[in-house]
């Protein structure tokens, strides 16, 4: 009876854990990591390191490094798995401890909708305090972080202008900008919600209807149909992939054509609107802005570029993605787990009060309830309903995209074990001081 029941438990445990991994790959990860991925290739190819040292390296100002991070996550970040592999990026080309962390903590906890959606689901309150303690607190611990590896930092400028790094500038010819403003749009297009984008423009209807069965076999896999088909192209994606671009710096194949051409067909089928049970399918005009982005990046890409700048904006690509793609599946599938360990009714009882153990845990709960960006407010909306106090609340909001499981491993393997740890501790305790202090403010008046 016994072994039965830890069977049980167990069979739960994994079940939550793969569910909410094809959630995460059918709903979450395609409009805003994929173009992440290829942003981050293409920044660590084409864009010369003295244009990220001149802004953001050791050498340049703290007047002009701090405030260009601080902006560049704003604009760029979606959610924690997004500001990853950009992160990694400006790190690689030689970004400052500082600034690259402040990037890191600031990208995926100010995007400007999720604070939009904050503030229409919770509150104003805890919206403004949220993008404004996110840009505080992201300088401070950049600052902080510099101070504490200050030694760590010298040798590595001193390795880096060895290497010429910081000799001189290099000009940047106009296609790169352009292809970069391109690849930033699709990511902007493929998560904005305005009416444009998200309004469907013209219906399809298929000869046939999806058969109940299956709706209702995909339903118990807390799938839908255009989830599933989602997930059956990044399974067709991943070999083609390797095939395509492990050896993409020696030759060019069929496989590193047909890979290109499913991240486009991905995209494009991931912006599509499906109603839901049937064969209806809408053209959206998020759908028709990808498709004109992905058509203008094709045509810059191939009258603009060389094979061999394309070969290597490529093969980063796949290295990122086989360095951090892998992490953030593990972190995905163990939060899941963990959610049956932590049920929510234990919110109310630990975090209903303004204290500094409440917020702690607040700050525990965003490491192990991660839940991706805009997906977090509803949840903090359900939080708040059972019981958390706002303070608390706030700091589950600040924690929850800096401090997931997949955001630690994957900071881990870029900034390694002393200053993940280090980082992993000051926005622990800034994210608890802030929603202590929030809530008290809110007491006193």
């Amino acid at each position: 009876m016994i072994l039965e029941n830890i069977l049980e438990y167990m069979t739960t445990l994994l079940w939550s854990g793969w569910t909410n991994l094809l959630d995460y790959l059918a709903a979450h990860v395609l409009l805003c990591l994929v173009p992440a991925f290829v942003i981050a290739g293409y920044m660590s190819a084409m864009i010369p390191q003295e244009a990220i040292t001149r802004y953001l390296g050791p050498r340049a100002s703290r007047w002009v490094s701090y405030p260009a991070a601080a902006i560049g996550g704003f604009i760029l970040a979606v959610c924690s798995c997004t500001i990853l592999p950009l992160f990694a990026g400006i790190w690689k080309r030689g970004a400052g401890l500082g600034p690259a962390i402040t990037f890191l903590f600031v990208g995926p906890a100010v995007n400007i909708l999720a604070i939009a959606y904050t503030g229409a689901a919770i509150g104003m309150d805890i919206a403004l305090a949220r993008i404004v303690l996110s840009i505080v607190f992201g300088v401070a611990i950049g600052l902080i972080m510099t101070w504490v590896f200050r030694k760590q930092e010298a040798e590595r400028a001193a390795e880096m202008a060895a290497e010429g790094m910081f000799d001189g500038t290099t000009e940047v010819k106009p296609a790169i900008w352009v292809m970069f403003t391109l690849l930033i749009a699709v990511l902007i297009v493929g998560t904005l919600q305005v009416g444009f984008l998200t309004n469907t423009w013209l219906s399809l209807r298929f000869p046939m209807d999806i058969p109940e069965s299956v709706t209702s076999n995909l339903g118990n896999l807390n799938l839908t149909p255009h989830g599933a088909l989602l997930i059956m192209l990044l399974l067709f994606l991943a070999p083609a992939a390797y095939l395509g671009l492990e050896n993409i710096l020696e030759r060019f194949n069929r496989w590193t054509y047909l890979s290109i051409s499913l991240v486009a067909i991905t995209l494009l089928a991931s912006s599509m609107s499906v109603i839901e049970g049937s064969a209806v399918v809408g053209i959206s005009g998020r759908f028709i802005s990808e498709l004109l982005l992905i058509v203008a990046i094709g045509a810059v890409a191939v009258r603009k570029f060389e094979r061999d700048e394309i070969a290597e904006w490529l093969w980063e690509t796949w290295k990122f993605i086989k360095q951090i793609f892998p992490l953030l599946v593990f972190g995905v599938f163990i939060a899941g787990m963990v959610r049956v360990i932590l049920p929510q009714e234990l919110i109310q009882s630990l975090a209903g009060k303004n204290t500094i153990s409440a917020n702690f845990i607040a700050v525990v709960f965003g490491v192990f309830l991660y839940f991706p960006t805009l997906v977090e407010v509803p949840i903090a909306r359900m939080f708040l309903d059972l019981g958390m106090h706002r303070g608390p609340l706030l700091a589950y909001l600040l924690a929850d995209p800096e401090l997931s499981i997949q955001s630690i491993l994957v900071t881990g393997r870029i900034l390694g074990r002393k200053k993940t740890v280090a980082y992993v501790a000051l926005v622990s305790v800034f994210s608890t001081l802030a929603g202590y202090i929030f809530g008290y403010i809110l007491a006193a008046f």
